[in-house]
């Protein structure tokens, strides 16, 4: 049995369909997504160094990380990303441990959009699942339900790993261009029927 999958996909890609299917499969979900937003929240753990590092203006009326202004001074400065992630990226990790040891016996999958960047997740997890699609059908796709503009979508993509070194690291890959809901859903359950009956 797979007790440790990580989970991976570009924006648009359809990884958090996936996710769910998963768990109303029976795994755990540790969601780093999730958590960065938690700890950017007001009284979070990540903002008294994002406001020393960035400086007052990053926090918001609401007392939270305005996550539209940190994004657009990522985008624009390299080393405000590299710096952004310094601090984040820890605080992730140990809630992502502490979430997972608290899941006990139970299979974890652990939700990382950027585990093909973060070389020591392949150490964390049996198995990689990467959800896969066109840019063309993440442009679509994004657009679609958020309301950005293309432009928008194709600059978060830019600051993704490519789809060949996403794929270059999965044990499974979920081609998820063509699929409908009914289909992505059927094709995540086999391949938990598969890594959960098959050998470890």
């Amino acid at each position: 049995m797979i007790r440790r999958i990580g989970l991976t996909g570009g924006i648009g890609s359809g990884k958090s369909t996936v996710a769910r299917t998963l768990v109303q499969c029976g795994a755990v979900l540790v969601d780093t997504d999730a958590i960065a937003r938690s700890i950017t929240l007001a009284g979070g753990a990540a903002l008294p160094a994002l406001a020393a590092t960035f400086g007052a203006a990053i926090i918001g009326a609401d007392g939270a990380l305005d996550r539209e202004r940190m994004r657009t001074l990522a985008f624009a400065d390299p080393t405000a990303k590299q710096r952004l992630e310094a601090i984040v990226h820890p605080l992730i990790g140990e809630e992502a441990r502490l979430q997972a040891e608290a899941a006990g016996e139970q299979t974890i999958v652990f939700d990382v959009p950027l585990l093909s960047e973060s070389g020591h997740w392949r150490a964390r997890v049996q198995r990689i699942l990467v959800v896969d699609c066109s840019e063309q059908t993440q442009v679509r796709r994004v657009v679609a339900r958020s309301g950005w503009s293309e432009d928008a979508v194709r600059a978060v993509i830019a600051q993704q790993a490519p789809r060949a070194q996403r794929r270059a690291i999965a044990d499974a890959v979920i081609d998820n261009d063509a699929l409908t809901l009914d289909a992505l859903q059927t094709e995540t359950r086999a391949l938990w029927v598969l890594w959960n009956n098959g050998p470890r």
